[in-house]
């Protein structure tokens, strides 16, 4: 009998069948949850595999764990209870003076926690504009220790050049850390591109049905600093619960399906409303005419994702649409199979520098024209 040929399988299948998880003893291909928060030593005192308590992790985490490091193409993953938690955990590993390079528009709870480490901790934070292609490499110096990109951007969809971001920060020794949340390994995959670390928030497309709250973090090299960030989820506490990785599991799974879908809706939503009488601008990088676009076409190879931002106006008319829809949700959060619409300026405060006419939709996976003819409905309403 000749030996089967080994078949190289893509992401796709194997995000699908959760590394072809087939249970050893009764078979079953849905992944099963282990639960315990402690486990029993042999009978010579030695621990039975690399579990010892659930600060650590257990199998149903690191199950977790082993199929986002393989879709990344990491050395290595980890999961926490939170996208915050994952942010908080890799900046405690800087120190006094070291020098932080992000992004003006990202994600406004990573920025704040990095304005506060420079307010409390003397860590020194500059922050570029995204949509300038050189302001990156302006704004990193010598003493620049860690460059943190976010593309697409949110809420503005900028996007960035991974590796020339790459380029830009090993030239000084610094590592990149790139936030995929809204392209995850089904579109990017930063770390081939040079990214020394991937970013996720679980909560968005990995988990993809908006019941888990979960971060990522996924390494391009198991190095000493990557066992120092490891180190410090166990003493922070910071480890996702089993139950919330079995989901993300379960999340995962349908990733490839889910971001085609919500790929093919955004694109057909941004394309019906670009020159629309009522919008005075559709940012959505799949847009040739999106500044950004060429760029994303080269890095996000699975589609420009679900998230799009829709500028009103008047600051009254996007308020009102917020309000007048009837299918999109107004809820925050992205990424799940229901579409949400967001007055994003409402959300994040005072401080916020995003426009008070932009609208922030996550399209999910619902039939297209209900989509479009309800953001209709609610323009028509507004007078």
């Amino acid at each position: 009998m000749t030996t089967p040929r080994q078949l190289r399988l893509s992401p796709a299948t194997r995000a699908a069948q959760a590394l072809r998880y087939i249970d050893p003893i009764t078979g079953a291909v849905t992944p099963a949850i282990d639960l315990s928060s402690t486990y029993a030593r042999d009978e010579n005192y030695a621990p039975r595999q690399s579990y010892i308590y659930a600060r650590d992790g257990g199998p149903t985490v690191e199950h977790a764990e082993e199929i986002l490091a393989s879709l990344d193409e990491g050395e290595g993953a980890l999961v926490f209870s939170s996208g915050m938690a994952a942010v908080v955990t890799l900046l405690e590993t800087l120190e006094t003076d070291d020098h932080i390079v992000a992004q003006k528009v990202m994600y406004h709870g990573v920025i704040s926690w990095m304005l506060r480490l420079q307010e409390k901790r003397g860590i020194k934070v500059s922050l570029f504009d995204q949509a300038d292609e050189n302001a990156l490499e302006k704004a990193i110096t010598p003493e620049t220790k860690l460059v943190w990109i976010e593309t697409p951007s949110n809420p503005t969809w900028d996007v960035v050049d991974i590796e020339a971001a790459a380029k830009a920060a090993h030239d000084v020794g610094a590592r990149l850390v790139a936030d995929c949340t809204v392209a995850p390994p089904c579109t990017s995959l930063a770390l081939a591109l040079g990214a020394d670390y991937v970013f996720h928030s679980a909560t968005k497309y990995l988990g993809g049905h908006s019941d888990i709250t979960a971060g990522v973090l996924t390494c391009a090299r198991a190095d000493a600093h990557w066992a120092e960030i490891c180190q410090l989820r166990t003493l922070l506490g910071n480890v996702l619960r089993p139950f919330d990785a079995w989901l993300l599991i379960r999340g995962i799974r349908t990733l490839y399906l889910r971001f085609e879908r919500a790929s093919e809706n955004a694109l057909k939503i941004a394309q019906h409303f670009e020159n629309h009488p009522k919008i005075a601008q559709v940012l959505y990088p799949g847009l040739p005419s999106h500044p950004g676009h060429e760029i994303a076409a080269r890095q996000m190879t699975g589609g420009f994702g679900g998230m799009l931002s829709i500028l009103t106006k008047s600051a009254k008319a996007a308020h009102d649409v917020a309000r007048f829809t009837q299918v999109f949700i107004p809820a925050t959060s992205l990424g799940g199979v229901e579409s949400l619409i967001e007055h994003r300026k409402a959300v994040e405060g005072p401080n916020s520098v995003v426009p008070d006419t932009l609208l922030r939709l996550s399209v999910g996976v619902e039939n297209v024209d209900d989509l479009i003819n309800d953001l209709e409905q609610a323009l028509e309403r507004t007078g």
